[in-house]
């Protein structure tokens, strides 16, 4: 402020006051009401209160120098205190940024500062400060009301293209002044210039990097907020943070550090950076910056490279991934679970879902990416396996770089093999239980007919009419028995009759009836492995595997090929190398039948060993080929696995465990002669059978044989005749009965009458029964049977 008195260029301009020297009291007034009006100047303008004590010292001080003049003579220069010193205003004032000016009631500028008259020369006093008819109008309204209330406001003039806000206020000790405060729109709009600036690009492009800024007013209140701040303050939403205190977002720890109080206790530090509007205001509206206290410190593609080396040797699949949701970083358990190469990844963790999942997955991203010490799961389907659901599990990370997210799944590649295994073997355990049950039901019909069919020949000779018919309908019986014994060997409940046998040996007996069976087309070829060992398995039913998947590996080259047949020992390490899902470890002998055909589908190849499942053409298979061999070789406590490539042909591997007891002695070959046996004999039997039609044929049969028949339903009538005294050399009973089972009566039986001759005759395999039937000296019978084999069964057990 400079004082404005010609020819000066800059004074403090005073009006036509005097003071005359010898009115002492006037003097002293006048004093006391120019430091009043400059105090209340100083306040309004600065709001300082250091510099209000200063001004008051001031006072003080040029008070002594009035008493010192009063007290002592008169002297020259006196009438320069006729005029109020303003000097104290003027360096108030000046403090200030906006342009102010002071003024009196007859219009004259009596002070002003460096802002006011750099932006409006002249020293005019408002409104005469060079502005067009309209703005002046504007400030002579203001002064007006100002005289008028105290106060007026102007909400914008124009001086040279820049706009003001103005307000204007009376003061002094008698209110004869006007103070005239002009604030430049441009600091006016640089509070809400900083909320465009954190809400624009500017503060996205900060949020990308991870950088969190906001803007706050003079009294901490936060009016503008960038994203990444939205996330780690308030999880993402930005209503709850506007307006409020930006210290009731963070807290301090004993040791001086600033963390997120969303966060909680596990949060990462933080560091402020504070960057003041005005320059000259420390105090002002500010932008605030934070960033990670740790990521500031740390290298961050050093710390990701730690982090990627650590991920790396753990066993949980793990991956990182950065802001935009593109892969960075994935183990080797995160791309076996997905079952891909870790290198040949897609660009992006949606690419491996299904369409239906791909949203869920890019909005989880998108979400934990902004939040960190955040983690949480989402169900997701694989393309590659669109039927299984796997939980994805995502965190939000810091410090890292440009990693952002944490994504895990679990290998439960084992987990998802013993679910495969489960899910398999109770498929065919059910398909198992249906095939044996309709077996058995069937069983009991073709024992009757082909009874039946044998008491009708027994009337009729060769040659007669009716004797083809007959014989004819029992030649189908015993086809359909067949295929009944199919169905109980895929249900693992046909009566085996087990030997220590070489495969080998095996494989050359049935040689020369499968070479038959291939034709002129077809040439096998046999290879022995070295050390091959021992089995334990029917040779019979051994045969039936080799000759099925011949024929079937003929019927799969209709043009011709060959069939390899091979034998091999397998050890414990070889198994374990094979990676085979279903195979323990263990020693076993394997035995291989390969084709060179046209192969299985892919989608066939789970179904090929389920009862009636053919791809053949209508008459020409029943289905039931593979599913004998399925059940034979689980009968026999082995394993059968087949690989198939359309176009190259079909290899089906086979497991049998290998024996490791005492072999007995090669046989010799030796046969007893048959000789014809007479099944005609004496006795007591009683038959126990709950189907009319079998225990009618079986009553038939054995009366014809000569001996004494008698027959119960069910096991309780059994019990009874024995309970009124009737006794029997035989009892010849079925297993499964309703009310008593055959086994329960049996037990009843001898332990209340003694050794009773039991003979069992049933649809399932005599193995099983006798796991179930804890009797000794028990005979079995399977069905369906014939004539002679009951009345044989009846003479053995007699004997």
């Amino acid at each position: 402020m400079k004082k404005i008195s010609p020819p000066t260029d800059v004074q403090i301009l005073g009006g036509d006051v005097e003071l005359s020297s010898r009115r002492d009291l006037q003097k002293l007034g006048t004093l006391v009401l120019t430091s009043i009006l400059s105090l209340a100047i100083l306040w309004f303008s600065t709001k300082n209160v250091i510099l209000l004590g200063a001004t008051v010292a001031a006072i003080i001080a040029v008070a002594g120098l009035i008493h010192f003049f009063r007290s002592g003579p008169a002297v020259e220069g006196a009438s320069a205190l006729s005029v109020p010193d303003w000097s104290i205003t003027h360096a108030a004032v000046q403090l200030n940024n906006a342009a102010i000016a002071i003024s009196d009631r007859a219009g004259h500028l009596v002070c002003a500062n460096d802002h006011f008259t750099n932006a409006f020369p002249g020293l005019k006093a408002p409104p005469d400060i060079g502005l067009d008819n309209a703005n002046r109008a504007l400030l002579d309204a203001a002064a007006s009301a100002a005289w008028r209330d105290g106060n007026a406001d102007v909400a914008a003039i124009v001086n040279e293209r820049r706009a003001y806000s103005v307000k204007v206020a009376r003061v002094g000790m008698a209110d004869e002044y006007l103070m005239w405060h002009f604030v430049a729109a441009e600091e006016i709009d640089m509070e809400r210039r900083a909320i465009e600036m954190i809400t624009g690009h500017i503060g996205a492009a900060m949020s990308s990097s991870g950088v969190m800024a906001l803007a706050v007013t003079t009294d901490g209140r936060v009016c503008a907020a960038n994203d990444a701040f939205a996330s780690r303050a308030a999880s993402g939403d930005q209503q709850p943070i506007l307006g409020r205190l930006f210290a009731d977002f963070v807290r301090m720890d004993e040791k001086g550090s600033v963390y997120f109080e969303s966060e909680g206790l596990w949060g990462l530090p933080i560091r402020l950076l504070q960057v003041p509007l005005d320059e000259q205001n420390a105090e002002s509206a500010a932008l605030l910056l934070v960033v990670d206290e740790e990521s500031a410190k740390v290298d961050r593609g050093l710390a990701l490279a730690h982090v990627e080396q650590l991920l790396s040797t753990l066993p949980l699949g793990l991956a990182l991934v950065d802001r935009d949701g593109r892969f960075l970083f994935a183990n080797d358990a995160f791309a076996r679970v997905l079952g891909v190469e870790a290198h040949i990844l897609p660009p992006y963790p949606a690419d491996l879902v299904i369409n239906e999942d791909k949203g869920a997955v890019l909005e989880s991203i998108r979400r934990y990416s902004r939040r960190s010490m955040t983690s949480g799961d989402i169900a997701i389907r694989l393309k590659e396996r669109p039927d299984e659901v796997i939980a994805l599990s995502i965190a939000g990370v810091r410090g890292l770089g440009e990693a952002a997210v944490l994504l895990g799944l679990k290998d439960d590649s084992e987990e998802i093999i013993l679910k495969r295994q489960v899910a398999q073997q109770t498929k065919m355990e059910s398909i198992g239980q249906l095939a044996g049950g309709v077996a058995h039901d069937f069983n009991n019909i073709l024992t009757a007919i082909i009874g039946y069919c044998d008491l009708m020949l027994m009337r009729h000779q060769p040659g007669d009419n009716d004797y083809d018919d007959i014989q004819q309908i029992k030649n189908n019986s015993n086809r359909a028995a067949s295929l009944t014994r199919q169905l109980l060997a895929f249900s693992r409940q046909q009566t085996l009759r087990p030997q220590i046998l070489q495969l080998a040996n095996v494989v050359a007996d049935v040689s020369n009836l499968l070479k038959r069976l291939l034709g002129e087309t077809v040439q096998l070829e046999v290879h022995h492995g070295v050390g091959v060992g021992a089995v334990r398995a029917d040779p019979g039913q051994l045969e039936q595997v080799i000759v099925n998947l011949g024929v079937n590996a003929r019927d799969a080259m209709p043009k011709g090929g060959v069939v390899h047949i091979r034998t091999a020992a397998v050890s414990q390490r070889e198994v374990a190398a094979m990676g085979r899902e279903f195979l323990p470890v263990g020693d076993y002998v394997q035995l291989s039948v390969e084709d060179s055909g046209v192969g299985i589908p892919k989608e066939n190849l789970s179904k090929i060993f389920e009862p009636f499942f053919t791809t053949k053409e209508l008459g020409k298979g029943t289905g039931l080929g593979l599913s004998t061999v399925y059940g034979i070789v689980k009968q026999s406590g082995g394993f059968i696995f087949a690989d198939s490539q359309l176009g190259k042909g079909t290899r089906f591997d086979i497991f049998l465990p290998a024996y490791s007891g005492d072999v007995p002695a090669p046989d010799t070959g030796k046969r007893e002669s048959y000789i014809q046996k007479e099944f005609w004999g004496s006795g007591r039997i009683l038959i126990v059978e709950d189907e009319d039609m079998v225990r009618a044929v079986a009553e038939r049969a054995l009366v014809r044989q000569g001996y004494v028949v008698e027959t119960a339903g069910d096991g309780e009538q059994a019990l009874k005749l024995f309970a009124d005294g009737k006794r029997y050399d035989l009892v010849i009973s079925d297993v499964v009965m309703p009310h008593l089972d055959g086994p329960s009566m049996a037990q009843q039986l001898r332990k209340t009458y003694g050794d009773v001759r039991l003979l069992f005759i049933s649809g399932y395999a005599e193995e099983q029964l006798r796991q179930t039937i804890s009797l000794d000296n028990v005979a079995f019978l399977a069905k369906p049977f014939s004539v002679q084999q009951i009345a044989e069964a009846v003479q053995d057990a007699l004997a």
